[in-house]
């Protein structure tokens, strides 16, 4: 219990400024110390649960175009398809990283792939709001019925070119932005739920 908080207390602080332009050492050890599969953190671990609370930071220029990030981008997708998850989206904090970075699936997309968005954050929420079922990968065996904007414009930074980007979606793949970004800010879809319920399956 000591160490795990240890842990905490060390990624905390080595995120704190991003602006300094390398990965702190408790970042690196979660990113390199595992296999390509990464640990999700859940609610049902306090240490686990003040971590997903906390907001998270952006990544400097430096940082992005380093094969750590390029390494936390392929371990992202990595864990989210993996089988024992099997996700449609993941967020950093919920594999220990408080920056503000999620994988997500693009079912608007042709083949449907998984892209990797770093420094993203939701600059508008438009059209109707609509309740849909929700699960989440840090909340392992509860469903629950969340109200979310049909259609939303993002901003991000292409880690290639280092502009930021804009881009509109909509539907389901909206969806699962807002979801994602929430835990960038340490908010958790059971936060916004009209109503949970445990999942039997």
């Amino acid at each position: 219990m000591k160490k795990s908080i240890l842990f905490l207390v060390l990624a905390l602080c080595g995120c704190s400024n991003p602006g300094q332009g390398s990965f702190s050492k408790a970042e690196k050890a979660v990113i390199d110390g595992q296999g390509e599969v990464l640990r999700v953190l859940t609610i049902g671990d306090r240490s686990d649960s003040l971590f997903l609370r906390g907001e998270c930071k952006d990544f400097s220029d430096k940082e992005l175009k380093s094969e750590t990030f390029r390494t936390l981008s392929r371990k992202l997708i990595s864990t989210v398809t993996d089988p024992s998850e099997d996700g449609v989206g993941i967020a950093g904090p919920q594999v220990g990283i408080g920056r503000r970075v999620v994988a997500v699936q693009r079912f608007d997309k042709e083949g449907e792939p998984f892209e990797v968005y770093p420094n993203v954050r939701i600059e508008s929420k438009s059209g109707e709001m609509v309740s849909g079922q929700e699960g989440c990968l840090s909340i392992p065996g509860m469903r629950g019925l969340v109200p979310r904007y049909s259609k939303i414009t993002i901003s991000y930074k292409d880690p290639s070119t280092l502009e930021t980007v804009r881009d509109t979606i909509e539907g389901f793949t909206a969806v699962i932005f807002q979801h994602e970004a929430d835990h960038l800010d340490g908010v958790l879809y059971i936060d916004r739920a009209d109503s949970l319920w445990t999942d039997n399956r």
